[in-house]
């Protein structure tokens, strides 16, 4: 089975139904992708969340981190994924104990072994190798 990305139009509904956003793979530096995605989101409205095993207990610009998916004290829209593609399955692993909805790796990152985990379990909101901040340009 090949993982193909949901259409334009769902992906607009993922993000204008999402009010809580989990970046996994934040990073306390500045100019990281990941914290300037994760400081975009908060500016556009959404209750961001980072998670991080080497951060859990910080803030990150106002960001509190996590140490685990399984550690967010609320539920998950989205979980906006910036780790290598070799590690999105134990991502889609830890995914599965939450009840958050849409999987989400960032651009340039797939995989269709952690799509073939998330599927196998009926968890069929899936973005891949798309950036959020792009896609959240598009509606403008």
């Amino acid at each position: 089975m090949v993982f193909e990305n949901p259409s334009q139009e769902q992906i607009f509904t993922y993000l204008n139904e999402a009010k809580v956003i989990a970046v996994v793979g934040i990073s306390s530096h500045s100019d990281k992708t990941s914290n300037v995605i994760a400081r975009l989101l908060k500016e556009k409205g959404y209750t961001v969340y980072g998670v991080n095993p080497m951060l859990a207990g910080e803030t990150v610009d106002g960001i509190e981190v996590f140490g685990a998916l399984t550690d967010v004290p609320e539920k998950i829209d989205i979980v906006d994924v910036f780790r290598r593609s070799e590690f999105l399955p134990e991502v889609a692993e830890e995914f599965l104990k939450t009840d958050a909805a849409v999987f989400w790796a960032q651009l340039g990152l797939s995989s269709e072994k952690a799509a073939e985990i998330l599927q196998t379990h009926s968890r069929n909101d899936i973005v891949m190798d798309r950036c959020i901040k792009i896609e959240l340009a598009k509606q403008n």
